[in-house]
Protein backbone atom coordinates (compact mmCIF):
# COMPACT_ATOMS: atom_id res chain seq x y z
CA UNK A 1 0.00 0.00 0.00
CA UNK A 2 1.25 3.39 -1.10
CA UNK A 3 0.99 5.70 2.00
CA UNK A 4 3.59 7.66 0.53
CA UNK A 5 1.84 8.36 -2.83
CA UNK A 6 -1.36 9.40 -0.61
CA UNK A 7 0.22 11.56 1.03
CA UNK A 8 2.32 13.43 -2.10
CA UNK A 9 -1.50 13.81 -3.51
CA UNK A 10 -3.00 15.34 -0.22
CA UNK A 11 0.22 17.67 0.27
CA UNK A 12 2.38 17.76 -3.38
CA UNK A 13 3.47 21.33 -2.03
CA UNK A 14 5.02 20.55 1.51
CA UNK A 15 8.66 19.06 0.86
CA UNK A 16 10.11 19.86 4.37
CA UNK A 17 9.84 17.53 7.13
CA UNK A 18 9.29 17.46 11.29
CA UNK A 19 13.17 16.92 11.83
CA UNK A 20 13.39 20.15 9.30
CA UNK A 21 11.14 21.85 12.12
CA UNK A 22 12.92 20.41 15.22
CA UNK A 23 16.13 21.48 14.38
CA UNK A 24 14.54 25.29 12.86
CA UNK A 25 13.39 25.57 16.69
CA UNK A 26 15.68 24.38 18.79
CA UNK A 27 15.87 24.02 22.89
CA UNK A 28 15.36 27.24 24.40
CA UNK A 29 18.70 27.69 26.38
CA UNK A 30 16.90 29.20 29.72
CA UNK A 31 18.23 28.09 33.44
CA UNK A 32 16.75 25.13 34.97
CA UNK A 33 13.66 25.45 36.18
CA UNK A 34 12.81 28.52 33.89
CA UNK A 35 9.20 28.22 32.94
CA UNK A 36 8.01 29.15 29.12
CA UNK A 37 4.38 29.67 29.13
CA UNK A 38 1.77 31.52 26.84
CA UNK A 39 -1.12 32.98 26.78
CA UNK A 40 -3.14 32.34 23.31
CA UNK A 41 -6.45 33.14 22.79
CA UNK A 42 -8.42 33.14 19.68
CA UNK A 43 -8.71 36.41 17.99
CA UNK A 44 -13.04 35.93 18.52
CA UNK A 45 -13.78 38.99 20.70
CA UNK A 46 -12.35 41.05 23.11
CA UNK A 47 -10.74 40.44 26.56
CA UNK A 48 -12.56 39.55 29.77
CA UNK A 49 -11.58 38.79 33.09
CA UNK A 50 -11.21 35.18 33.14
CA UNK A 51 -8.81 36.37 30.23
CA UNK A 52 -6.22 38.50 32.44
CA UNK A 53 -6.71 35.96 35.37
CA UNK A 54 -5.50 33.11 33.25
CA UNK A 55 -3.00 35.52 31.77
CA UNK A 56 -1.85 36.32 35.41
CA UNK A 57 -1.17 33.13 36.13
CA UNK A 58 1.09 32.37 33.27
CA UNK A 59 3.02 35.99 33.61
CA UNK A 60 3.76 35.29 37.08
CA UNK A 61 5.60 31.51 36.62
CA UNK A 62 7.49 32.83 33.65
CA UNK A 63 9.03 35.86 35.47
CA UNK A 64 9.45 34.11 38.90
CA UNK A 65 11.43 31.73 37.07
CA UNK A 66 13.18 33.74 34.50
CA UNK A 67 11.04 32.40 31.94
CA UNK A 68 9.16 33.59 28.78
CA UNK A 69 5.75 34.43 28.93
CA UNK A 70 4.36 34.82 24.80
CA UNK A 71 1.33 35.59 23.01
CA UNK A 72 0.17 33.26 20.40
CA UNK A 73 -3.09 33.93 18.38
CA UNK A 74 -4.79 30.55 17.97
CA UNK A 75 -7.11 32.17 14.51
CA UNK A 76 -7.64 28.90 13.48
CA UNK A 77 -11.47 29.69 13.58
CA UNK A 78 -11.68 33.03 10.76
CA UNK A 79 -15.09 33.12 10.48
CA UNK A 80 -15.56 33.91 14.33
CA UNK A 81 -12.51 36.79 13.98
CA UNK A 82 -13.37 39.94 15.45
CA UNK A 83 -11.24 42.95 14.11
CA UNK A 84 -9.17 44.78 16.95
CA UNK A 85 -9.15 41.81 19.23
CA UNK A 86 -5.49 40.97 18.96
CA UNK A 87 -4.41 44.99 19.98
CA UNK A 88 -6.99 44.64 22.69
CA UNK A 89 -5.70 41.86 24.24
CA UNK A 90 -1.75 43.49 23.58
CA UNK A 91 -3.10 46.54 24.97
CA UNK A 92 -5.50 45.17 28.32
CA UNK A 93 -2.22 42.87 29.26
CA UNK A 94 0.15 46.03 28.89
CA UNK A 95 -2.62 48.07 30.73
CA UNK A 96 -2.45 45.12 33.74
CA UNK A 97 1.25 45.17 34.21
CA UNK A 98 1.66 42.39 31.91
CA UNK A 99 4.08 42.41 28.66
CA UNK A 100 5.12 39.44 26.78
CA UNK A 101 8.60 38.38 26.41
CA UNK A 102 7.80 37.70 22.94
CA UNK A 103 4.86 36.75 20.12
CA UNK A 104 2.63 38.79 18.57
CA UNK A 105 3.40 42.72 19.12
CA UNK A 106 0.21 43.76 17.08
CA UNK A 107 -2.32 42.64 14.10
CA UNK A 108 0.70 42.17 11.74
CA UNK A 109 3.70 42.19 13.62
CA UNK A 110 5.66 39.64 16.27
CA UNK A 111 9.45 39.58 17.90
CA UNK A 112 10.49 36.74 18.96
CA UNK A 113 12.57 33.35 17.16
CA UNK A 114 9.93 30.66 17.25
CA UNK A 115 7.41 32.39 15.16
CA UNK A 116 5.13 32.73 13.33
CA UNK A 117 2.70 33.66 16.22
CA UNK A 118 -0.18 33.59 14.17
CA UNK A 119 -1.54 29.88 14.05
CA UNK A 120 -3.54 31.12 10.73
CA UNK A 121 0.63 31.65 9.13
CA UNK A 122 1.96 28.40 9.92
CA UNK A 123 -0.37 25.83 7.86
CA UNK A 124 3.22 24.85 6.12
CA UNK A 125 4.37 23.67 9.81
CA UNK A 126 1.05 22.23 10.39
CA UNK A 127 0.59 20.15 6.57
CA UNK A 128 4.06 19.22 7.09
CA UNK A 129 3.27 17.05 10.19
CA UNK A 130 0.24 15.49 9.18
CA UNK A 131 1.99 14.39 5.76
CA UNK A 132 4.37 12.44 8.02
CA UNK A 133 1.83 11.02 9.85
CA UNK A 134 -0.51 9.98 6.88
CA UNK A 135 2.93 8.40 5.45
CA UNK A 136 3.23 6.09 8.48
CA UNK A 137 -0.44 5.31 7.96
CA UNK A 138 -1.20 7.54 11.19
CA UNK A 139 -3.73 9.59 9.65
CA UNK A 140 -6.15 9.29 6.75
CA UNK A 141 -8.60 11.31 5.08
CA UNK A 142 -12.33 11.06 6.25
CA UNK A 143 -14.90 11.67 3.14
CA UNK A 144 -17.75 11.75 5.25
CA UNK A 145 -20.34 14.21 4.86
CA UNK A 146 -22.02 16.33 7.54
CA UNK A 147 -25.47 14.22 7.24
CA UNK A 148 -23.70 10.79 7.21
CA UNK A 149 -21.85 12.57 10.55
CA UNK A 150 -25.39 13.35 11.45
CA UNK A 151 -27.22 10.14 10.85
CA UNK A 152 -23.86 7.96 12.31
CA UNK A 153 -24.67 9.84 15.63
CA UNK A 154 -28.63 9.82 15.79
CA UNK A 155 -27.82 5.92 15.56
CA UNK A 156 -25.32 5.57 18.28
CA UNK A 157 -27.48 7.43 20.68
CA UNK A 158 -30.64 5.31 19.15
CA UNK A 159 -28.40 2.36 20.27
CA UNK A 160 -27.16 4.00 23.22
CA UNK A 161 -23.76 3.36 22.27
CA UNK A 162 -21.13 5.89 22.81
CA UNK A 163 -21.10 8.71 20.00
CA UNK A 164 -18.33 9.45 18.03
CA UNK A 165 -16.11 8.72 14.79
CA UNK A 166 -13.93 5.61 15.80
CA UNK A 167 -13.73 1.71 15.62
CA UNK A 168 -15.84 0.49 13.17
CA UNK A 169 -17.77 3.51 12.84
CA UNK A 170 -15.06 5.01 11.11
CA UNK A 171 -16.26 4.57 7.89
CA UNK A 172 -12.93 5.45 6.29
CA UNK A 173 -10.75 4.23 8.92
CA UNK A 174 -9.55 0.89 6.82
CA UNK A 175 -9.69 2.72 3.30
CA UNK A 176 -6.73 1.58 1.13
CA UNK A 177 -4.24 4.54 -0.08
CA UNK A 178 -5.30 3.50 -3.54
CA UNK A 179 -8.98 3.60 -2.64
CA UNK A 180 -8.24 7.39 -1.05
CA UNK A 181 -6.41 8.07 -4.01
CA UNK A 182 -9.41 7.51 -6.39
CA UNK A 183 -11.92 9.42 -4.46
CA UNK A 184 -9.64 12.35 -3.81
CA UNK A 185 -8.98 12.20 -7.83
CA UNK A 186 -12.72 12.10 -7.95
CA UNK A 187 -13.04 15.40 -6.34
CA UNK A 188 -14.69 14.14 -3.32
CA UNK A 189 -14.37 16.51 -0.25
CA UNK A 190 -12.30 15.33 2.85
CA UNK A 191 -11.06 16.48 5.66
CA UNK A 192 -8.05 14.92 7.82
CA UNK A 193 -8.27 12.55 11.13
CA UNK A 194 -5.87 11.12 13.30
CA UNK A 195 -6.48 7.43 13.51
CA UNK A 196 -6.62 6.79 17.35
CA UNK A 197 -4.57 3.85 18.78
CA UNK A 198 -6.37 4.47 21.92
CA UNK A 199 -8.33 1.83 23.78
CA UNK A 200 -11.22 2.81 25.98
CA UNK A 201 -10.68 0.16 28.53
CA UNK A 202 -7.35 1.39 29.58
CA UNK A 203 -6.76 4.41 31.22
CA UNK A 204 -4.50 7.97 30.95
CA UNK A 205 -2.76 8.60 33.98
CA UNK A 206 -1.60 12.02 34.28
CA UNK A 207 -0.31 14.64 37.07
CA UNK A 208 -2.33 18.01 36.72
CA UNK A 209 -0.12 20.37 38.51
CA UNK A 210 -3.61 22.25 40.00
CA UNK A 211 -6.12 18.94 40.33
CA UNK A 212 -3.44 16.77 41.05
CA UNK A 213 -3.43 13.39 39.53
CA UNK A 214 -6.26 12.49 37.15
CA UNK A 215 -7.45 9.32 35.06
CA UNK A 216 -9.29 8.86 31.66
CA UNK A 217 -10.09 6.20 29.33
CA UNK A 218 -7.78 6.45 26.51
CA UNK A 219 -8.98 8.31 23.76
CA UNK A 220 -10.58 5.84 20.72
CA UNK A 221 -11.94 8.39 18.64
CA UNK A 222 -10.59 9.60 14.91
CA UNK A 223 -9.94 13.10 15.86
CA UNK A 224 -10.06 15.91 13.00
CA UNK A 225 -6.42 17.26 12.93
CA UNK A 226 -7.41 18.85 9.16
CA UNK A 227 -10.52 20.73 8.62
CA UNK A 228 -11.79 20.91 5.13
CA UNK A 229 -10.99 24.63 5.05
CA UNK A 230 -6.66 23.38 5.34
CA UNK A 231 -6.63 24.83 8.77
CA UNK A 232 -5.80 22.23 11.51
CA UNK A 233 -8.19 21.96 14.26
CA UNK A 234 -7.05 23.30 17.89
CA UNK A 235 -6.07 19.74 19.14
CA UNK A 236 -3.54 19.44 16.52
CA UNK A 237 -2.44 22.71 16.02
CA UNK A 238 -1.41 23.38 20.14
CA UNK A 239 0.47 20.17 19.91
CA UNK A 240 3.00 20.84 17.18
CA UNK A 241 3.01 24.79 18.14
CA UNK A 242 3.76 23.95 22.30
CA UNK A 243 6.37 21.50 20.86
CA UNK A 244 8.02 23.68 18.62
CA UNK A 245 7.76 26.79 20.65
CA UNK A 246 9.45 24.69 23.91
CA UNK A 247 6.64 25.55 26.34
CA UNK A 248 7.16 23.64 29.75
CA UNK A 249 3.76 24.12 30.97
CA UNK A 250 0.22 24.23 29.48
CA UNK A 251 -2.03 26.77 31.91
CA UNK A 252 -5.35 26.70 30.88
CA UNK A 253 -8.92 26.93 31.50
CA UNK A 254 -10.46 23.73 33.33
CA UNK A 255 -12.94 22.92 30.47
CA UNK A 256 -10.10 21.44 28.54
CA UNK A 257 -9.35 19.11 31.11
CA UNK A 258 -11.87 16.43 29.59
CA UNK A 259 -9.36 17.12 26.06
CA UNK A 260 -6.27 16.10 28.38
CA UNK A 261 -6.29 12.10 26.87
CA UNK A 262 -6.46 13.06 22.88
CA UNK A 263 -4.21 15.64 23.47
CA UNK A 264 -1.65 13.44 25.33
CA UNK A 265 -2.09 11.02 22.40
CA UNK A 266 -1.49 13.44 19.92
CA UNK A 267 1.88 14.36 21.52
CA UNK A 268 2.69 10.28 21.40
CA UNK A 269 1.55 9.77 18.00
CA UNK A 270 3.59 12.86 16.47
CA UNK A 271 6.77 11.66 18.44
CA UNK A 272 6.16 15.03 20.62
CA UNK A 273 7.27 15.46 24.43
CA UNK A 274 4.32 16.05 26.27
CA UNK A 275 4.22 19.31 28.44
CA UNK A 276 2.87 20.03 32.19
CA UNK A 277 -0.69 20.82 31.91
CA UNK A 278 -2.74 23.11 34.82
CA UNK A 279 -5.63 23.44 34.45
CA UNK A 280 -7.13 26.66 36.48
CA UNK A 281 -10.58 26.92 37.90
CA UNK A 282 -13.45 28.72 36.44
CA UNK A 283 -14.34 31.76 37.84
CA UNK A 284 -17.72 31.50 39.37
CA UNK A 285 -20.19 34.14 40.92
CA UNK A 286 -23.16 33.77 43.86
CA UNK A 287 -25.96 34.34 42.50
CA UNK A 288 -28.85 33.87 45.23
CA UNK A 289 -27.89 30.45 47.40
CA UNK A 290 -25.98 29.10 44.44
CA UNK A 291 -22.88 29.60 42.42
CA UNK A 292 -22.26 29.99 38.49
CA UNK A 293 -20.01 30.57 36.01
CA UNK A 294 -18.92 34.44 35.75
CA UNK A 295 -21.15 35.09 32.70
CA UNK A 296 -20.20 37.51 29.76
CA UNK A 297 -23.67 38.46 29.13
CA UNK A 298 -25.03 38.57 32.57
CA UNK A 299 -22.40 39.68 34.40
CA UNK A 300 -21.13 43.11 33.67
CA UNK A 301 -17.57 42.50 35.71
CA UNK A 302 -17.16 39.65 33.46
CA UNK A 303 -15.98 42.82 30.52
CA UNK A 304 -12.27 44.30 31.41
CA UNK A 305 -14.23 47.63 29.71
CA UNK A 306 -16.38 47.06 33.53
CA UNK A 307 -12.76 48.01 35.56
CA UNK A 308 -11.84 50.98 33.31
CA UNK A 309 -15.14 52.96 33.29
CA UNK A 310 -15.40 52.12 37.00
CA UNK A 311 -12.05 53.06 37.40
CA UNK A 312 -10.14 50.37 39.47
CA UNK A 313 -6.91 50.95 39.34
CA UNK A 314 -5.34 47.83 37.73
CA UNK A 315 -3.08 47.07 40.55
CA UNK A 316 -6.26 46.97 43.00
CA UNK A 317 -7.85 43.93 40.35
CA UNK A 318 -4.53 42.21 40.22
CA UNK A 319 -4.48 41.83 43.85
CA UNK A 320 -7.86 40.95 43.81
CA UNK A 321 -6.97 38.01 41.28
CA UNK A 322 -4.20 36.98 43.15
CA UNK A 323 -6.22 36.50 46.37
CA UNK A 324 -8.34 34.58 43.99
CA UNK A 325 -5.35 32.42 42.49
CA UNK A 326 -3.47 31.92 46.12
CA UNK A 327 -5.63 32.43 49.24
CA UNK A 328 -2.29 32.82 50.56
CA UNK A 329 -1.63 36.16 48.98
CA UNK A 330 -4.27 38.17 51.60
CA UNK A 331 -1.79 36.81 54.27
CA UNK A 332 1.67 37.76 52.51
CA UNK A 333 0.06 41.09 52.04
CA UNK A 334 -0.96 41.66 55.67
CA UNK A 335 2.66 40.76 56.69
CA UNK A 336 4.26 43.15 53.52
CA UNK A 337 1.78 46.16 53.69
CA UNK A 338 3.96 48.35 51.46
CA UNK A 339 5.56 45.42 49.21
CA UNK A 340 5.59 45.69 45.31
CA UNK A 341 3.13 42.60 44.66
CA UNK A 342 5.62 41.22 42.32
CA UNK A 343 7.46 39.97 45.22
CA UNK A 344 4.69 37.50 46.16
CA UNK A 345 5.45 33.82 44.76
CA UNK A 346 2.44 32.55 43.03
CA UNK A 347 2.40 28.43 43.11
CA UNK A 348 -0.04 26.25 41.39
CA UNK A 349 -0.27 23.57 43.97
CA UNK A 350 -1.83 26.24 46.18
CA UNK A 351 -4.30 26.82 43.98
CA UNK A 352 -8.32 26.21 44.37
CA UNK A 353 -8.72 23.00 42.60
CA UNK A 354 -12.61 23.92 42.76
CA UNK A 355 -14.17 27.05 41.21
CA UNK A 356 -13.13 30.74 41.60
CA UNK A 357 -15.77 32.56 43.67
CA UNK A 358 -15.35 36.40 42.30
CA UNK A 359 -16.75 38.74 44.84
CA UNK A 360 -16.96 42.24 44.21
CA UNK A 361 -17.16 43.41 47.63
CA UNK A 362 -13.90 41.18 48.47
CA UNK A 363 -12.76 43.60 45.33
CA UNK A 364 -13.76 46.70 46.47
CA UNK A 365 -12.00 46.20 49.86
CA UNK A 366 -8.35 45.01 48.66
CA UNK A 367 -8.96 47.72 46.64
CA UNK A 368 -9.53 50.57 49.13
CA UNK A 369 -6.49 48.99 50.93
CA UNK A 370 -4.59 49.55 47.40
CA UNK A 371 -5.98 53.31 46.95
CA UNK A 372 -4.93 54.26 50.87
CA UNK A 373 -1.84 53.52 50.34
CA UNK A 374 -0.82 55.46 47.29
CA UNK A 375 0.42 59.22 47.36
CA UNK A 376 -1.81 62.49 47.12
CA UNK A 377 -0.24 63.27 44.25
CA UNK A 378 -0.65 60.73 42.34
CA UNK A 379 -4.17 60.14 43.44
CA UNK A 380 -5.02 63.38 41.56
CA UNK A 381 -3.36 61.93 38.34
CA UNK A 382 -4.97 58.67 38.67
CA UNK A 383 -8.32 60.29 39.08
CA UNK A 384 -7.98 63.63 36.60
CA UNK A 385 -6.91 60.65 34.06
CA UNK A 386 -10.03 58.72 34.32
CA UNK A 387 -12.31 61.80 34.69
CA UNK A 388 -10.88 63.17 32.02
CA UNK A 389 -12.79 60.28 30.07
CA UNK A 390 -15.49 59.39 31.93
CA UNK A 391 -16.63 62.24 33.83
CA UNK A 392 -16.28 65.65 32.22
CA UNK A 393 -18.02 67.22 35.05
CA UNK A 394 -15.17 66.08 37.66
CA UNK A 395 -12.92 66.59 35.21
CA UNK A 396 -13.01 70.28 35.33
CA UNK A 397 -13.91 71.22 38.86
CA UNK A 398 -11.00 68.94 40.05
CA UNK A 399 -8.61 70.29 37.42
CA UNK A 400 -9.39 74.10 37.98
CA UNK A 401 -9.07 73.50 42.26
CA UNK A 402 -5.60 71.50 41.68
CA UNK A 403 -4.06 72.51 44.89
CA UNK A 404 -7.65 72.03 46.41
CA UNK A 405 -8.30 68.59 45.27
CA UNK A 406 -4.83 67.38 46.01
CA UNK A 407 -5.33 68.64 49.70
CA UNK A 408 -8.47 66.90 49.74
CA UNK A 409 -6.76 63.39 48.62
CA UNK A 410 -4.38 64.07 51.45
CA UNK A 411 -7.01 64.42 54.39
CA UNK A 412 -5.56 61.29 56.94
CA UNK A 413 -3.20 59.88 54.31
CA UNK A 414 -0.07 60.03 55.92
CA UNK A 415 -0.47 58.57 59.62
CA UNK A 416 -0.34 55.14 60.22
CA UNK A 417 -4.11 54.39 59.39
CA UNK A 418 -5.10 55.82 56.83
CA UNK A 419 -8.59 56.42 55.32
CA UNK A 420 -10.26 54.21 53.13
CA UNK A 421 -12.54 56.60 51.33
CA UNK A 422 -12.20 55.13 47.45
CA UNK A 423 -12.60 51.80 46.14
CA UNK A 424 -12.71 53.17 42.89
CA UNK A 425 -12.59 56.73 40.83
CA UNK A 426 -16.30 56.73 40.77
CA UNK A 427 -16.39 56.66 44.05
CA UNK A 428 -14.86 60.24 44.85
CA UNK A 429 -17.88 62.27 42.99
CA UNK A 430 -20.07 61.39 45.94
CA UNK A 431 -17.46 61.44 48.69
CA UNK A 432 -15.64 64.85 47.82
CA UNK A 433 -18.49 66.63 46.07
CA UNK A 434 -19.44 69.41 48.91
CA UNK A 435 -15.94 70.90 48.46
CA UNK A 436 -17.03 72.28 45.16
CA UNK A 437 -19.69 74.61 45.21
CA UNK A 438 -21.06 74.19 41.34
CA UNK A 439 -22.24 70.27 43.16
CA UNK A 440 -23.35 71.70 46.61
CA UNK A 441 -25.82 73.96 45.36
CA UNK A 442 -27.79 71.34 44.01
CA UNK A 443 -28.69 69.44 46.65
CA UNK A 444 -32.15 70.05 47.61
CA UNK A 445 -33.35 69.95 51.33
CA UNK A 446 -34.52 66.23 50.95
CA UNK A 447 -30.22 65.32 50.53
CA UNK A 448 -29.44 66.73 53.93
CA UNK A 449 -28.35 64.18 56.27
CA UNK A 450 -29.40 65.06 59.70
CA UNK A 451 -27.55 63.80 63.06
CA UNK A 452 -29.90 60.94 64.32
CA UNK A 453 -30.98 62.65 67.61
CA UNK A 454 -31.99 66.13 65.88
CA UNK A 455 -34.45 67.78 63.35
CA UNK A 456 -33.28 70.37 61.25
CA UNK A 457 -34.69 73.49 63.06
CA UNK A 458 -32.44 72.08 65.85
CA UNK A 459 -29.48 71.71 63.56
CA UNK A 460 -30.19 75.25 62.55
CA UNK A 461 -30.18 77.03 65.73
CA UNK A 462 -27.28 74.97 66.44
CA UNK A 463 -25.55 76.22 63.79
CA UNK A 464 -26.53 79.97 64.41
CA UNK A 465 -24.94 79.85 67.77
CA UNK A 466 -21.99 78.08 66.21
CA UNK A 467 -21.14 80.61 63.04
CA UNK A 468 -21.27 83.32 66.14
CA UNK A 469 -18.08 81.13 67.66
CA UNK A 470 -16.52 79.87 64.49
CA UNK A 471 -12.43 81.63 64.71
CA UNK A 472 -11.23 79.90 61.60
CA UNK A 473 -7.63 80.79 62.41
CA UNK A 474 -6.84 78.55 65.41
CA UNK A 475 -5.01 74.99 65.92
CA UNK A 476 -7.61 71.96 65.79
CA UNK A 477 -7.19 71.37 69.87
CA UNK A 478 -8.67 75.34 70.01
CA UNK A 479 -10.84 74.76 67.50
CA UNK A 480 -12.61 71.54 69.17
CA UNK A 481 -12.69 73.58 72.67
CA UNK A 482 -14.46 76.34 71.27
CA UNK A 483 -16.95 73.69 70.00
CA UNK A 484 -17.44 72.08 73.10
CA UNK A 485 -18.22 75.33 74.81
CA UNK A 486 -21.18 76.33 72.55
CA UNK A 487 -22.55 72.62 72.97
CA UNK A 488 -22.53 73.43 76.39
CA UNK A 489 -24.32 76.68 76.57
CA UNK A 490 -27.02 75.28 73.72
CA UNK A 491 -27.23 72.26 76.30
CA UNK A 492 -25.53 69.50 75.68
CA UNK A 493 -23.12 67.34 77.27
CA UNK A 494 -19.76 67.28 76.37
CA UNK A 495 -19.23 63.90 79.47
CA UNK A 496 -20.39 60.56 77.97
CA UNK A 497 -20.62 59.26 81.57
CA UNK A 498 -22.60 62.09 82.56
CA UNK A 499 -25.06 61.86 79.62
CA UNK A 500 -25.42 58.87 79.88
CA UNK A 501 -26.22 58.67 83.50
CA UNK A 502 -28.48 61.74 83.44
CA UNK A 503 -30.03 62.22 79.60
CA UNK A 504 -32.73 64.17 80.20
CA UNK A 505 -30.80 66.95 81.72
CA UNK A 506 -29.07 67.17 78.30
CA UNK A 507 -30.17 68.00 74.21
CA UNK A 508 -27.73 65.60 73.19
CA UNK A 509 -23.80 64.75 73.07
CA UNK A 510 -21.54 67.23 71.66
CA UNK A 511 -20.61 64.73 68.62
CA UNK A 512 -24.54 66.03 67.67
CA UNK A 513 -23.39 69.27 67.46
CA UNK A 514 -20.58 68.50 65.05
CA UNK A 515 -22.83 66.36 63.11
CA UNK A 516 -24.83 69.61 62.68
CA UNK A 517 -21.96 71.49 61.79
CA UNK A 518 -20.71 68.62 59.37
CA UNK A 519 -24.08 68.54 57.79
CA UNK A 520 -23.99 72.03 57.18
CA UNK A 521 -21.14 72.23 55.13
CA UNK A 522 -21.51 68.58 53.37
CA UNK A 523 -24.61 67.43 53.93
CA UNK A 524 -23.19 64.28 54.79
CA UNK A 525 -23.26 62.23 57.99
CA UNK A 526 -20.14 60.32 57.25
CA UNK A 527 -17.15 62.55 56.21
CA UNK A 528 -13.00 62.69 56.72
CA UNK A 529 -11.73 65.35 59.57
CA UNK A 530 -14.14 68.20 60.13
CA UNK A 531 -11.73 70.61 61.51
CA UNK A 532 -9.50 69.63 58.13
CA UNK A 533 -12.72 69.75 55.93
CA UNK A 534 -13.16 73.35 57.21
CA UNK A 535 -9.34 74.26 56.70
CA UNK A 536 -9.23 73.17 53.14
CA UNK A 537 -13.19 74.81 52.55
CA UNK A 538 -11.15 78.53 53.89
CA UNK A 539 -13.23 80.58 55.80
CA UNK A 540 -15.63 82.57 53.29
CA UNK A 541 -16.76 78.86 51.79
CA UNK A 542 -17.73 77.68 55.59
CA UNK A 543 -19.63 81.34 56.58
CA UNK A 544 -20.97 81.16 53.06
CA UNK A 545 -22.33 77.21 53.75
CA UNK A 546 -23.62 78.09 57.48
CA UNK A 547 -25.74 80.75 56.10
CA UNK A 548 -27.23 78.69 53.46
CA UNK A 549 -27.75 75.91 55.93
CA UNK A 550 -30.01 78.61 58.22
CA UNK A 551 -31.70 79.80 54.98
CA UNK A 552 -32.97 75.93 54.24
Amino acid sequence: MSFEKLAELIFPDVSKTPEYYMEKYPKRNLKEGAKVVRYAPSPTGFQHIGGVFAALINERLANQSDGIFYLRIEDTDQKREVEGAIEDTIKTMHNFGMDFSEGMTGEDSEKGEYGPYRQSQRGEIYNTFAKDLIKKGLAYPCFCTPEELNELREKQIAEKITPGYYGKYAKYRNLTPEEAIEKINNGENYIIRMKSPGNPEKRVEFHDLIKGDVSFPENNQDIVIIKGDGLPTYHFAHAIDDSLMGTTDVIRGEEWLSSLPIHIQLFEVLGLKVPNYAHIPTIMKQDGGSKRKLSKRKDAESAVSYYREEGYPTVSVIEYLLNIINSSFEEWRAENPNVDYHEFKVSLDKMSKSGALFDIIKLNDVSKDVICKIKAEDVYNYYVDWAKEFDKEMYDLVTNNEAMAKQIFNIDKEGPKPRKDFAKWSDVKEKIFYFFDELFDKETKENVELPKNLDLEEAKRVIEAYAKAYNFNTDKDTWFEDLKKVAIDLGYATDRKAFKKNPEQFKGMVSDVAGSVRSALAHRNNTPDLYTIMQIMGEDKVRNRFKKFIEL
